[in-house]
């Protein structure tokens, strides 16, 4: 199955383009779960359970992963294992790289991790960009105007006066000739969004930056928008995984994403 396809069918059957961000910080975990690897896969097990009939995907930070060393790559296994069959992951590594170094990139994530989509970085031009759009069965988030301060060093200076972000949507609009790529806009950005949308109407969108970073879900929503209601996917991290640093931190981040899917789909 294609990764627009599953995502589509998750969107219908949820009722929801949320997307929840799984970055286990091991500060900020429940005291009690203890700091290893296998804590890190028991919370994010449990987060999964208690909020996989109200989410569009789920997007693992592969860094929170990684840094626990070989450990953590086990414990990503068992997370990407815990999600129910039908809704896509999208793994959030920003790769980018050129030729067989990308492709190894590609093998990595696609076909040995399993992940239905990830984050490249197109930094390098086409050629970093094309060994994960050959993957016409999963989805490519190509970065375009992320939500960090630092966005302002190089994403939104112009180019023969056109701002560098915008050249990226127009640029990978080209590059979609599978239908499988998408553009990562962050929700702090919000007539970004707007010109991003018209730049690549049929892009998907992926949302980051609402709620800890400042961004307004409802801009970001109402902006990112096709005219079917889809075609955008709000990540929320922080304000889901964190609802309670208390041993009810599964009940409480189900309350949190259900009071974000409910917000999301007033805007839509």
């Amino acid at each position: 199955m294609r990764f627009h396809e599953r995502l589509d069918r998750a969107i219908d059957r949820n009722d929801s383009l949320l997307c929840v961000g799984l970055d286990p910080d091991l500060a900020r975990m429940p005291s009690h779960m203890g700091r290893t690897a296998d804590a890190v896969a028991e919370f994010s097990r449990r987060i999964i359970a208690a909020t996989c009939d109200l989410v569009a995907a789920y997007k693992p930070n592969f860094a929170f992963f990684g840094a626990l060393g070989p450990s953590g790559w086990h414990a990503l296994r068992e997370t990407l294992a815990a999600v129910p069959e039908g809704i896509p992951v999208i793994v959030d590594a920003k790769v980018g790289d050129i030729g067989n170094t990308a492709e190894q990139y590609a093998r990595m994530f696609f076909d040995l991790l399993g992940a239905h989509a990830l984050t490249v970085n197109p930094y390098m031009g086409a050629d970093a960009v094309a060994p994960f759009a050959a993957r016409t069965d999963r989805g490519v988030f190509v970065l375009c105007l992320t939500s960090n301060p630092g966005a302002a060093d190089f994403e939104t200076q112009t180019v023969a006066g056109v701002p560098l972000f915008e050249m990226v949507a127009t640029r990978v609009r080209a590059w979609n000739t599978a239908g499988n790529l998408g553009l990562v806009v962050g929700a702090t950005h919000a007539a970004a969004i707007r010109r991003v949308r018209a730049i690549g109407p049929d892009l998907p969108l992926l949302v980051p930056g609402v709620g800890a970073q400042g961004g307004d879900l409802a801009t970001a929503v109402t902006e990112g928008k096709n005219p079917q209601g889809r075609g955008v996917i709000i990540n929320v991290s922080r304000g889901v995984l964190y609802a309670s640093t208390a041993a009810d931190y599964a009940e409480a981040a189900r309350a949190a994403a259900q009071e974000l899917r409910a917000a999301i789909n007033r805007c839509r």
